[in-house]
This record gives structure tokens, sequence and C-alpha cells, in this order.
């Protein structure tokens, strides 16, 4: 009897240590889960400079990777405006005082970017002991948490940037997943996260990306992992196609053929059907545009004709922000400023609403709340459903091009100068 109440604790403390982590952990970009949505119900809806700032802490040169949470320590990464170095900060959730400064790449030369991008865009990746640093071509490195001190780096991934990195990794299991995808090369490679070796790589296919002028083969994706049938199956989007890979072996499932330049919005996911921004397209009459796409992933080979694909949504091109899906609802701003609210069984617009900034920043949700945050550094915060309810406007001085990150009932926002905390005091 005593036995089997120990164990019954047990089990009840570890469930509720798992549920506490879900709520105060926010592991990538968009969260635990990539999704952008967190389980915390008390987030603030409203605030300003000197209204629910919990603590603000200054964070030198210039990067617009998101903040990431585990327990008491946000990690985020910068540069110097000129890119020949790079960072690795750590910030005391507690405080908002610096834990680490880490110098993690030096050269002498640098490579060309965007004058929207910075050398410090890709978001870095974090659980238990261990952050992994992604700063494109520049390098990979893992750090242990508790000291701060080099696991393992990697400074031979190479590809030719143009326009500057921003693919995020991303933590499967065993393995860390990046990105590279230039104008040269354009390649998705899992390394093992304890060693920093490689595991697999594949390169995007030639037969698609040859056609492509160099300028249109690159791309910024952050991928998802689903589950098929069984299969856990990464969902890809790049420039000419989304694809669909087996995590386990890097090899291919099934494509989505469309695009001739890049994109940058994550694919997202529910109810078992996937949706993705497609790369541009140049019709023989009338101007450039993207579709946002829905399809069942449960196919084999190339489903851009079939009947797997479930609705096209026209958009403009280039699409920035990773839009948010939740029950049944598709939230999510183009690059015309346009708030659309889309069905996502139908694809159909069940609100739209013009924006008056531009937005970068990825949408997060809380508390049945879909918070927007524009450059200007305004968060216009709806209210979930199927009508357009802005409960709040909040500003804050800077611009934003980070996504926001929430952890517990305080949510994280990173202008180019400060890191905001933000809760009820």
């Amino acid at each position: 009897m005593r036995i089997s109440l120990f164990i019954i604790a047990a089990t009840l403390s570890l469930i509720i240590t798992n549920l506490k982590a879900q709520e105060t952990n926010w592991s990538h970009f968009r969260g635990n889960h990539l999704n952008g949505i967190s389980d915390s119900e008390n987030v603030p809806t409203k605030w300003n400079d000197s209204l629910n700032i919990l603590w603000k802490a200054p964070i030198k040169g210039k990067g617009w990777s998101s903040p990431v949470v585990w327990g008491d320590q946000v990690w985020l990464t910068t540069a110097t405006t000129d890119g020949k170095q790079m960072f690795g900060i750590c910030i005391n959730l507690k405080t908002g005082k610096e834990i680490f400064n880490i110098r993690l790449f030096a050269s002498d030369s640098t490579y060309s970017k965007h004058d929207f991008n910075s050398y410090a865009t890709p978001t870095p990746c974090i659980e238990k002991d261990f952050v992994y640093l992604h700063f494109g071509a520049s390098g990979t490195v893992c750090l242990r948490t508790k000291d701060g001190t080099v696991a393992w780096k990697r400074t031979d991934l190479k590809c030719e940037h143009v326009q500057g990195p921003a693919a995020s990794p991303i933590i499967y299991k065993n393995m860390l997943i990046l990105h590279l995808e230039g104008t040269d090369v354009q390649y998705i490679i899992a390394l093992d996260k304890t060693t920093g070796k490689t595991i697999w790589k594949t390169n995007r296919p030639k037969e698609l990306y040859d056609k492509l002028n160099p300028i249109g083969r690159k791309a910024y994706i952050t991928p998802i992992v689903i589950t098929v049938k069984g299969r856990d199956l990464l969902i890809s989007n790049g420039s000419a196609a989304c694809i669909a890979y087996d995590v386990q072996t890097g090899r291919e499932v099934w494509r989505f053929v469309q695009g001739e330049d890049s994109t940058i919005s994550m694919p997202v996911t529910e109810n078992g059907i996937v949706y993705f921004y497609t790369g541009f397209v140049t019709p023989k009459e009338g101007e450039q545009y993207s579709e946002l796409v829905a399809v069942d992933p449960s196919g084999s080979g190339d489903i851009t004709s079939t009947a797997l694909v479930k609705w096209r949504f026209k958009e403009p091109v280039l699409q920035l922000l990773t839009p948010l899906i939740k029950d049944g609802l598709i939230y999510t701003i183009n690059t015309r400023n346009q708030l659309n609210c889309i069905d996502a069984t139908t694809g159909k617009v069940v609100y739209t609403r013009r924006m008056t900034a531009r937005y970068n920043s990825s949408p997060v949700c809380a508390g049945r709340n879909v918070c927007f945050t524009s450059v200007a550094g305004e968060t216009t915060v709806l209210k979930e459903g199927t009508k357009l309810d802005i409960i709040a406007r909040n500003k804050i001085e800077g611009e934003v091009y980070a996504t926001p990150a929430i952890t517990g009932n305080k949510i994280l926002i990173r202008t180019a100068a400060d890191l905001y905390c933000i809760g009820s005091k």
C-alpha cells in the first residue's frame, strides 16, 4: 500500500513538474511547440513604458533573434553592427540582470545582409542544461547553461546568405536541425545535439533549384515536425517547394512545388493539416503573388496537383511573419499590413482589417488573446474568435523585429536596444 501511494505521489509530482515546465519555459522560436501558443492564462493585456514593466534590460549590439527561456534564464543573441563579432547573452528572468555575455564567434571579414536583417537573427533553442545558438554560416555552438562553457562548436557549415541568416534551429529528440539555404547551396542538416557531429544532410532538389535565378534560391525557414501515420515528418518550406522529409533520415516523402524566390514564414499545423506560404510566383500578366496553402500531409511524391491540396489563398509576396492557428482560425498580417482571420477548413476570410504599421514579428497567444507586435513597438491584442475584437493597443519605445516569448504570466519583448519583461506587479 505504501509503495503504491509512493508511486502515485511520484507520478503526480512528475506531471505537475512537466506542466509547470510547459507553462514557464519557452524553448524555441514561437515556443515549446513552435506554434506561438502559451498555456498561461494571466498574461497582461495592457502595458506601456511605465505600466506593467517588471524590468528593462539593455542589449548591446544588433540582433533580431527572439528570447528563449528555461527556468530563470533568458537567452538571446546579438552581434556588432559590422557582423564581425557575435555574442550569446543570458539574462536573469527574475531581475533582468545579465548573467552571461559570451563572445562566440569573431572574424576579420563578413558577408552582406539586407538592411532589414541582422547578423544575429536566428533564435536560439534551449533545453535542460544546454542552449544552442546559431548564426547561419558564421557558426553554431552549444553552451552549458550552468556556466556558459562551450560543449561543442561548428564553423564549417557554409552557404552564401547574401541578405543574412534568419532560419532558427530546432531540437528533435537527439538532433539539432539546421537550415542553410543561400544562393550557392541549399541544405538541411541534422546534428547530434550532444557532440555536434552530422547525423544526416539533405540537399534541396537540384532539378527544382537549377531553374531558379541564384538570388531566388535562398530561404529563411524554421521547420516543424509533425506525426503522420505513426511517422514523424519534418515539414520544411523552401523557395521552390515545401517538402516533407523523414526526420530520422532526411529522405524526402512528399513535395508541393511552387515558387521562384524566398520563403520566410514557418509552416503551421492543426488537426492534421499543414499550412504554409509558397515562394512568390510571377504570372504572365498581373503582379507577383504568393499563396497560403493547406495540404493533407499523408501523401507521397509530388502532391502539387492532387486532392491533398485543400485550398489556396492568394497573398502578396514575401510573407514575413508566421501565422498563428488556433481552434480552426488562422490569424495573420500580410506584407501590405492587412490583418486576416481565415477559416482553416475552407480558406475563406472570416474578417479583415487594414493595419497602419508594418509587422515582422510573429503573433503569439495566451489566455485566449492573440498579440501582434509591429515594427513600431505597438502590440495589438485581439480576442480569439470569429469577430474582430481589439481589446488593447500597447506601445513601448523602440523597433521590434523579434517575436515575443511568454513565460509564466510574463511576456518578453525585444526591441532594437532593450529586452522588456512585462507582467502584473
